[in-house]
């Protein structure tokens, strides 16, 4: 038995997606099959397309969705048709060195998913999943553990930032950076990740909290989400950052954006002894440098942080309760919602530095 659904297949690097026909396989031992609710367009997508992150080909992309499970696998136990869930796009296997070590966020296992195709084209064209979720799809096909129940009290309609822009910024700031109250910071980029990282460092109490975007237009977004300070970024954001602090810089700096110039902006920003988390996802290529006499007389810490250093098992139930209190707002990112065809447009967007978080709505 299969199921043939509508997706959004992207067939080589830098070329937009054509809205086909994919035929799901029923879910194998220990998989579901999730009909899509909704999904984030991230801009980790649009590093799998064009080519910064490795990908097989076709493909659909897509990790950041939320929607009902309408079938499950021989051996699923504790996931049942009917049942609303969140997607993870890393699920940890739970056995390597980094998961019995408490890292989960660094399984050797969470993208074992993306080796073999998961779908066909109607042709029998073997299809990939894009970071093992394949969520630009009405419906997708994943390992039991690739999914977490929603917690009462979400609504399923905004869920699916949960899955990977909220989880990510809040992680960050919290599982990272370990923010305290009355510490300043800063927030370099401000689409979907770095908008749920200015939530979660107003949440624990950030002061100042300053945004920083190339976009003058998120101004208002920002000091609604939290921001006390916004600064256009130029040149001069080091400058200007330093302004508001006294001169000295900030405790904490979130570079979001995944670019060299930004981390070392980023860098520039931090006091003495501060601390910069590099949450963005950047290419290989794409170097940056310090001079040795500079990382000793800073004393700065410089640290990446994959996923929010997220155990979304442990951590999603947390981000419920801040939701349901209202604390974090999900819809407030939520700057467009599109049907599966405007994927290509919320690319752009991405691309221009325009918006927060697309969402793909299904169903509509």
């Amino acid at each position: 038995m299969t199921t043939t659904v509508k997706a959004a297949v992207f067939h080589e690097v830098d070329a937009p997606p054509q809205i086909r026909s994919l035929v799901l396989p029923d879910p194998g031992p220990g998989q579901v099959r999730v009909r899509l609710a909704a999904a984030g367009v991230c801009h980790s997508d649009l590093s799998l397309s064009n080519g910064t992150l490795a990908q097989s080909w076709p493909a659909v992309l897509g990790h950041e969705g939320a929607g009902t499970i309408d079938a499950v696998g021989p051996g699923v136990e504790d996931l049942v048709p009917g049942q609303q869930v969140i997607l993870n796009w890393a699920p940890a296997c739970r056995e390597c060195w980094f998961c019995l070590r408490g890292e989960p966020y660094l399984c050797e296992h969470a993208l074992d998913g993306t080796k073999a195709p998961y779908a066909e084209l109607t042709d029998g064209t073997p299809v990939y999943a894009g970071l093992s979720t394949a969520a630009f799809a009405e419906a997708t096909v994943v390992p039991a553990k690739a999914v977490i129940p929603l917690p009462d009290g979400i609504d399923p309609a905004v869920a699916a930032v949960l899955g990977c822009a909220v989880i990510t910024g809040w992680g960050a700031v919290n599982n990272a950076a370990r923010l305290r109250e009355g510490q300043s910071a800063v927030v370099l980029g401000l689409g979907g990740v770095g908008l749920s990282v200015l939530q979660a460092a107003r949440v624990a109490g950030a002061g100042p909290l300053i945004a920083v975007d190339v976009s003058p237009d998120k101004e208002e977004l920002a000091r609604s989400l939290g921001a006390t300070d916004f600064v256009v970024a130029d040149g001069s954001t080091h400058r200007a950052v330093r302004g508001l602090t006294g001169g000295r810089g900030v405790d904490h700096a979130f570079e979001v954006v995944g670019k060299a110039q930004v981390v070392r902006t980023a860098w520039n920003c931090t006091r003495r002894g501060g601390t910069v988390t590099v949450v963005g996802l950047g290419s290989a290529k794409d170097e940056v440098s310090f001079n040795a006499l500079e990382l000793f007389h800073q004393a700065r810490t410089l640290q990446g942080c994959v996923y929010g250093s997220s155990d979304p098992d442990r951590d999603i139930p947390l981000l419920a309760e801040s939701v349901r209190s209202g604390d974090l707002r999900l819809s407030a990112m939520i700057t467009d919602e599109i049907p599966l065809e405007g994927v290509p447009a919320a690319f752009e967007r991405m691309r221009q530095g325009k918006g927060g978080r697309s969402l793909v709505r299904f169903g509509r």
